[in-house]
């Protein structure tokens, strides 16, 4: 049974910061080969793709990022907590929304129900 459970959301003023977190339980050692993200969702539009991170045991992968975030959000991850983060900074209205995060392989992908960003102007 995987789980994935997000925390760390809330709400700040516009140039604030935030740090989100995805607890992920279920998979165990097969954690690290997982490939992991994160995705958003403004209230009322679809849901959009904001950092990822892949898996891949004796190899360090490179984070791509949606454009309007890069320089101002980080994604991580601890294999050994089986944890994922994003770390946003100089926060801006346009990123308010419901954060998800999700891991996956080639054969299952897994969401956990989100945490609300809220930046205000």
């Amino acid at each position: 049974q995987v789980q994935l459970v997000e925390s760390g959301g809330g709400s700040v003023q516009t140039g604030g910061s935030l740090k989100l977190t995805c607890a992920v339980s279920g998979i165990a050692d097969l954690f690290p080969s997982f490939d992991v993200g994160w995705y958003r969702q403004p209230a009322g539009e679809a849901r959009e793709f904001v950092a990822r991170l892949d898996g891949g045991v004796g190899f360090v992968s490179s984070p791509v990022y949606e454009n309007s975030v890069k320089g101002r959000f980080t994604i991580s991850r601890d294999n050994d907590r089986g944890t994922v983060y994003l770390q946003m900074e100089r926060l801006v209205p346009e990123d308010t929304g419901l954060y998800s995060c999700n891991v996956r392989d080639i054969g299952s992908s897994y969401w956990g129900r989100g945490t609300q960003v809220t930046v205000s102007s």
